[in-house]
């Protein structure tokens, strides 16, 4: 049975509210009156239509918020990475030399529909891209910070065993490049990100990713892999304004985010590239989070996890459900899909997908009676 690949977070939204018999989500566009939005006229603010109550109101004036700038010119569409774009499992058995090449990129791009922001990326998407050797491999990680660009950055790969993880050898101001060598020693997926001073800003622009360190001879093979990590934004502007979201640092330290995104953009996972499989088919998802500062609680919506582990794949856990990944970190999460239709990726504090933290498993197949009766492929959940 064919399912429709192009999903919106309104439809998500949806879908949570009528499946899970919750109490109706706050409409994500409506927002708190507010001076600024009175002052903004141009359609780009606020939406004035809503009162502000006073928990709203007290955190409005703690915060602030921002009437925004008209969009910026896009230097790309977005910074979405494709989550099936993973490098080849690894089959060998004997240790080599792997090359690893990452630019640098700060580029203007949407976070949502008609929202600019000004990303610092690892070769242009959040995440970058998934690094994948193997036990024993010797690492050759060479980072490029092009002349363009407005700051310096470097790389800290929590995978390395040595001081700073790589940052104090990478340092790489505009124009430089520089090369790091290591050997991996540890089997498990790690998180990689920048840690330049101030390191969680560099974080909080987009800077992080993973590096897949696999066992020797491989992890074990299954149909599809996907890679996918969490990050949360903390924009001038409120969630769903029009215009262009410069970074707050007073909501960075409050730790109050606008935006939770799976792959860099509100829209990756269910307009943009949305996850897909076949009935009978074995999942593997590479989940992590970038942060800064806000785990996730990850769930696939209709499914049970056979396997999870963080770390050493020797060290997981069976049939689990909800699964805490902390920011700087990265989990694996493996399971057969039994039944055709969608499957929604949620972060289980769900306020947050309200807020962008959501995607979509579409899978393909033949409707099985003697495991979910009556045929729900359409429903969705």
């Amino acid at each position: 049975m064919k399912q429709v690949a192009v999903i919106t977070l309104a439809t998500i939204i949806g879908i949570l509210i009528v499946a899970c018999a919750t109490p109706q989500l706050p409409a994500p566009a409506a927002r708190p009156t507010s001076a600024s939005a009175t002052a903004n006229g141009s359609g780009q603010g606020h939406n004035d239509s809503v009162p502000m109550t006073a928990a709203i109101e007290a955190a409005v004036n703690r915060i602030g918020v921002a009437s925004l700038e008209p969009a910026k010119s896009l230097d790309q569409p977005n910074v979405a990475l494709d989550p099936a774009q993973v490098p080849a499992p690894i089959h060998r058995t004997e240790p080599t030399t792997v090359e690893v090449n990452l630019t640098i990129k700060e580029v203007n791009a949407e976070i949502a529909p008609g929202a600019t922001y000004s990303f610092w990326t690892f070769n242009g998407t959040v995440p970058g891209p998934l690094i994948r050797v193997m036990e024993g491999d010797t690492v050759k990680l060479t980072l490029t910070n092009p002349k363009e660009s407005s700051n310096g950055h470097n790389i800290d790969l929590h995978a390395v065993n040595g001081p700073g993880g790589g940052a104090g050898v990478t340092m790489v101001s505009p124009g430089e490049t520089k090369t790091l060598t290591f050997k991996a020693l540890n089997p498990g997926i790690y998180v990689y990100h920048c840690a330049y001073a101030p390191p969680y800003h560099h974080i909080a622009q987009g800077m992080y990713g993973a590096i897949l360190v696999e066992p020797k001879g491989g992890l074990p093979p299954v149909d599809r892999e996907f890679y996918v990590m969490q990050g949360e934004w903390y924009t001038t502007g409120k969630f769903g304004d029009h215009g262009h979201q410069d970074f707050s640092n007073d909501k960075a330290m409050a730790e109050q985010p606008e935006y939770f995104t799976m792959n860099g953009n509100v829209e990756a996972l269910t307009k943009l590239y949305p996850l897909h499989a076949q009935v009978g088919e074995t999942v593997r998802i590479f989940f992590g989070v970038g942060g800064p500062n806000v785990g996730s609680n990850f769930h696939v919506i209709g499914e049970i996890f056979d396997k999870v582990y963080s770390g050493s794949p020797d060290t997981f856990i069976a049939n689990e459900e909800t699964w805490y990944v902390p920011p700087g970190s990265v989990s694996v999460f493996e399971f057969k899909v039994n039944e055709p239709g969608q499957y929604t990726l949620v972060d289980h504090a769900l306020y947050r997908v309200g807020k962008g933290a959501a995607g979509v498993l579409m899978v393909d197949g033949a409707w099985d009676d003697s495991i979910y009766s009556p045929n729900a492929a359409n429903a969705g959940h």
